[in-house]
């Protein structure tokens, strides 16, 4: 892989600051500094990709139908999904399942808390 200083990129140069990059989380211990650094060079990596959107999805559950009784569907009517009141909703990011959580209410608006962090080949 590439060292840091072989990369050319002057588009991607400049302050991270300026692009309201997270700042790395300071700890008092000698191997928490050095996670810190760790980190902190993670970030400093991924400046490049800051901007790039991405698709976020919370899916509140799922309902397999026909056409015909997706066709006889109104408004007012009421489709099952395959969750449960108070069961964990599913969180995609790009169309890859990457967290679970809750829904919350923030500012009259809904949003989604994570309570779980999903890691590859683990979906279920």
């Amino acid at each position: 892989m590439a060292d840091d200083k072989d990369l050319d990129l002057p588009e991607f140069s400049g302050d991270a600051a300026d692009r309201n990059a997270p700042v790395p989380a300071h700890h008092s211990s000698g191997h928490a500094e050095t996670l810190a650094d760790e980190n902190e060079k993670t970030a400093v990596d991924l400046e490049p990709v800051f901007d790039v959107p991405v698709n976020v999805s919370a899916v509140l559950g799922k309902v397999q139908l026909d056409v015909h009784s997706l066709l006889k569907l109104k408004a007012g009517s009421v489709v099952e999904l395959d969750r449960k009141v108070g069961e964990a909703i599913d969180i995609y990011v790009n169309n890859r399942l990457v967290a679970r959580g809750e829904v919350v209410v923030v500012d009259e608006r809904l949003g989604v808390t994570m309570t779980e962090i999903i890691k590859d080949g683990d979906s279920n």
